[in-house]
């Protein structure tokens, strides 16, 4: 292994290898204490057992001399106390705690006191004793204290070297004391060292590396690690960093595909906004220039374009109709001005061109399943195209417009053929009516020639004359009520109809005519709308003419079952009491169109002053105009 892998892997684990070392080190300043302690204890054992063993020595030394000095004032003295007093004193003096220290330390003050002491003993004491045991000296007073001041000495010498001893022994305590305060001086500062380290390199590295984890789960990810490096807690903070920096980068990809599915769904959901909207007002008004407006104007707000037009094929008259445009320059100027409408009918598909200004524009046409009805012609801006999503979203537009305009047009021819039946049924009114008040007029008058003949018949003249007068009133009325018939247009839906009604009549009477219509699912017939609007026109007609009314309602209902519901009332003075088998023609008209409808016609009061016309039919009754025709003939 060469140095510097070696090196690598000691940074690899730096933490381990140096929490290892100061436990190593704890551990060797244990063992180290604890072998000096054992030495000390060694060194220091036996002493006291020296100590009990000198200070006996002491004490036989007395005793030697008190034996010594009773012998000698006895005429006959028993040396064999003092025999045994000298044995054990030299078995004391030569025991082997005594001479353990003594080789211990051979050089020690102790060791030189105690060979001093054993030579004192041997030369000079012991036979000093044995000579006055065996009174080879004199006894008297004078040798005697001349002996006990030498065993004074010796004892002195004793405790000498007792005090050596104890010294030592005290010494050698006060280095076991003063190494195990520094081995635990050590140890304190070893640990102190290691909790150091461990609260710099391990610690405060993991309260940073909780503290990173616990901002990126509160969804900071900018939050790394600070330390990083070579040893275990650094590779962890390179760890972490690093997936910090893939769940940075993974939530960056998942905000930004959120983002895009936001966008998605948000763009989904306008685009179905603006179908939804688009079809309830096709639905609702599919004939109005503003329905079509208003749609052209939420297409351009969805997709971002700057105009927008849509424009019918030529009709009748060879030229192009613009159904509804965006354009601030008028709906016959613009996106048309340098368009052939012959090159237009010929796409089927849409497609784009360019006019004036290098206005790109694309155009998409309008049709059906059958037919092909006009062009959708959309502004782009500049340098953009549409994308796939938009092309679909104009594409299905133009298709609904399409099938809205083939409905209405449906829708027209079938009211342009009621209003013929209509037409037709009126023609029989003519004949029934007016020329039959003609024909009872014709007579009157040939009656007036008769009585204006003869001079006695004057008063019969003015009778004539009155009757002549009321005739051609009545028919004057119901001529124009059956004009008005005549005039009566039915293009449009059947709202549009009804308001222009009410401020036709709003216009011509005076009134504040308030119109609600709650149709809801349910639709009418052509008929059935000829009919209505005609029942309605009548009896406004009769509010003008009649009531003398301020205000007026027009009330249309349906319920589940197809239920129709239709109150016209005012606020005037009511209808006039009629004698039985008379009564107002245009009120007669309107029971036969009610009964045309297979429903009921009720004309009662309003309260507190007024009067109300209620009709009710069901609009799945499919009977209507052969009815209607059956009462005419």
């Amino acid at each position: 292994m060469s140095p510097f892998d070696l090196s690598e892997r000691i940074q690899r684990r730096a933490i381990l290898i140096g929490l290892a070392l100061a436990m190593a080190t704890l551990a060797l300043i244990g063992i180290v204490g604890m072998a000096v302690s054992v030495t000390m204890v060694e060194k220091v054992s036996g002493s006291a057992s020296a100590i009990n063993v000198s200070g006996s020595l002491r004490m036989q030394s007395h005793r030697m001399g008190n034996l010594v000095l009773a012998g000698m004032m006895e005429t006959a003295p028993d040396r064999r106390d003092l025999d045994e007093a000298i044995t054990h004193f030299e078995a004391s003096l030569h025991h082997s705690s005594l001479r353990i220290i003594q080789e211990r330390a051979p050089d020690s003050d102790y060791a030189r006191m105690y060979q001093r002491i054993q030579v004192d003993w041997q030369a000079d004491l012991k036979p000093l004793l044995n000579a006055y045991a065996d009174r080879s000296l004199p006894a008297s007073p004078t040798r005697q204290r001349e002996l006990l001041a030498r065993i004074d000495r010796f004892v002195d010498d004793i405790n000498t070297m007792v005090a050596q001893l104890e010294t030592d022994t005290e010494a050698k305590i006060g280095q076991l004391h003063s190494l195990l305060a520094v081995a635990l001086a050590l140890i304190i500062i070893v640990m102190l060292a290691m909790l150091y380290g461990v609260s710099k390199r391990v610690m405060l590295p993991l309260n940073r590396l909780v503290d990173a984890a616990n901002a990126i789960a509160r969804g900071d990810f900018s939050a790394r690690a600070a330390h990083v490096g070579p040893d275990e807690l650094g590779r962890v903070g390179l760890a972490f960093n690093f997936m910090a920096d893939e769940l940075s980068k993974l939530y960056g990809r998942l905000e930004q595909r959120v983002s895009e599915k936001t966008e998605l769904l948000t763009r989904s959901n306008r685009s179905l906004e603006l179908l939804y909207h688009s079809i309830a007002r096709l639905y609702n008004a599919p004939g109005a220039p503003e329905t079509y407006r208003a749609m052209l104007t939420d297409l351009e707000q969805v997709l971002g374009l700057r105009y927008s037009m849509a424009c019918l094929a030529p009709g009748p008259d060879g030229l192009p109709h613009i159904l509804a445009s965006t354009l601030p320059t008028g709906p016959d100027q613009g996106l048309c001005e340098n368009i052939d409408c012959v090159e237009c009918s010929r796409h089927s598909t849409p497609w784009d061109h360019t006019i004036a200004d290098g206005i790109v524009v694309r155009a998409i046409p309008l049709r059906d399943a059958d037919q092909q009805y006009g062009v959708l012609q959309i502004a782009l801006p500049e340098g953009a195209a549409l994308e796939p999503w938009q092309e679909q979203l104009v594409e299905a537009l133009s298709q609904h417009i399409g099938i809205a305009i083939g409905i209405a047009r449906q829708t027209e021819r079938e009211r342009r053929l009621a209003l013929m039946d209509e037409r037709s049924v009126i023609a029989r009114e003519l004949h029934d009516s007016i020329a039959q008040a003609l024909a009872y007029m014709k007579i009157q008058v040939a009656l007036l020639q008769q009585a204006l003949a003869q001079e006695s018949h004057s008063a019969d003249a003015d009778r004539i004359l009155t009757d002549l007068r009321a005739g051609i009133n009545a028919a004057y009325r119901q001529l124009r009520e059956l004009l008005a018939t005549f005039r009566l247009r039915m293009e449009g839906d059947f709202m549009t109809l009804l308001n222009r009604t009410a401020e036709e009549y709003g216009q011509r009477g005076g009134l504040d005519i308030g119109l609600e219509a709650r149709l809801d699912d349910c639709h009418l017939s052509p008929n059935q709308e000829i009919h209505v609007l005609q029942i309605v026109r009548e009896a406004l007609n009769n509010i003008v003419r009649h009531a003398g009314a301020r205000n007026a309602w027009i009330s249309l209902t349906a319920d589940a079952g197809q239920n129709i519901g239709v109150s016209i009332e005012d606020d005037g003075r009511g209808l006039p009491e009629v004698p039985p088998g008379g009564g107002h023609y245009g009120l007669t008209i309107m029971r036969e169109r009610a009964q045309s409808l297979n429903g009921e016609l009720q004309v009662t009061p309003r309260q507190p002053h007024g009067t109300r016309v209620h009709l009710h039919f069901n609009a799945g009754d499919g009977t209507t105009q052969s009815a209607f025709q059956e009462s005419q003939s």
